[in-house]
């Protein structure tokens, strides 16, 4: 198949809009479903955009036939696992029911191809800390069982129907467009990253650690963190090798290496050049201790290969990205429109 359709939904999150920018360096025709919960249709800089849920069956039928779409890269969902705790029904509604949805919804319509969005929460706590694609699926909050059994799903109907699929279990995402376009722009977020971006800028008051107890170097939880440009790339990548006839897969997204969240606060405090207040608080139900990718096999299958595995790039990106959005609450235009314009009244008034 040559320049498929390609529906992307959660396409206005931060995920997804990240992976709109590289989709847009590609020949494919791209449809964005997004029902602007938590996204922003602002962030959207590539694509068709609709306005609509994605457990809408009748909406994503529509779009299915009218845009003639081959490949669906299903990014929609809840992400937050302290909430999934206390409303786990939503999670399931959201994380798995639509899904379901959805994945009949490609069925029916000759949908060959699918790039689904999960997460490194369905290993719950694997031994050593340390996770692989064969590792036990023993998640410990509603949100990893709620992606847990989407994964269950689509290799269950893999396996009848015409359909394969890449499932790329990400660890813990951060950082921003590297060009300042588009970044973690949702409100309310729990990203430990975005919240002590929000404390450098004097948003929030404080930064709290939960939990100081844990069985790792410092006490504090320790987490793979990556580059939400290299997981787009490695979307993209799940595209290539689906369209190039690859069977069905299952791929953790990750650096292979982790940081505790007081590496992570030291590190940003030395980015932002000024001190960030801190406070310890008890552990929160649902996280666990350690949690790193054994991230070999998504090499040697997609060829992909980081090209921003650096905490403090990682940090200094999502920085910038708040000094941009501070900018534009301020009226001014996107740093991207600025620079273009900046480009060309140069080049008029040599």
């Amino acid at each position: 198949m040559s320049d498929p359709g390609i529906l992307v939904t959660g396409g206005a999150g931060y995920v997804g809009s990240h992976a709109l920018l590289r989709l847009r360096e590609r020949p494919f025709r791209v449809v964005v479903l997004d029902d602007l919960s938590t996204g922003r249709e602002d962030a959207v800089l590539h694509g068709e955009f609709v306005h609509g849920d994605v457990g809408d069956m009748a909406l994503v039928r529509q779009i299915l036939r009218d845009h003639d779409i081959g490949l669906v890269m299903h990014f929609a969902a809840k992400t937050v696992v302290p909430e999934s705790v206390s409303s786990p029904l939503l999670y399931y509604d959201c994380n798995t029911a639509k899904t379901r949805n959805l994945v009949e919804c490609c069925v029916e319509h000759g949908v060959g191809h699918f790039v689904f969005s999960s997460t490194a929460a369905v290993y719950g706590v694997p031994a050593g800390g340390m996770a692989n694609e064969d590792s036990p699926l023993l998640p410990i909050n509603p949100y990893g069982s709620s992606k847990m059994m989407s994964e269950r799903m689509l290799t269950d109907v893999s396996a009848v129907e015409p359909f394969r699929h890449v499932t790329l279990r990400y660890f813990n995402v951060a950082g921003s467009d590297p060009q300042c376009r588009i970044g973690q722009s949702k409100e309310n977020c729990t990203l430990l990253t975005k919240v002590a971006c929000e404390a450098a800028m004097g948003l929030r008051r404080h930064v709290s650690i939960y939990g100081t107890d844990y069985d790792t170097p410092d006490g504090t939880g320790v987490r793979d963190y990556v580059h939400v440009d290299d997981i787009a790339r490695a979307h993209v990548a799940a595209v290539d090798y689906l369209l190039d006839g690859g069977p069905s897969v299952t791929l953790n997204c990750g650096y292979g290496h982790g940081y505790s969240v007081r590496e992570v606060m030291d590190t940003m405090q030395a980015v932002h050049g000024k001190p960030i207040d801190i406070r310890f608080e008890d552990r929160r139900p649902g996280d666990p201790p350690t949690l790193i990718a054994d991230a070999s096999r998504i090499r040697s299958v997609l060829g992909w290969q980081p090209e921003h595995d650096d905490l403090e790039e990682i940090l200094q990106s999502a920085l910038d990205w708040e000094h941009e959005l501070r900018r534009r609450r301020q009226g001014a235009p996107p740093h991207w429109q600025a620079t273009a314009a900046n480009v060309r009244a140069a080049a008029s008034n040599p």
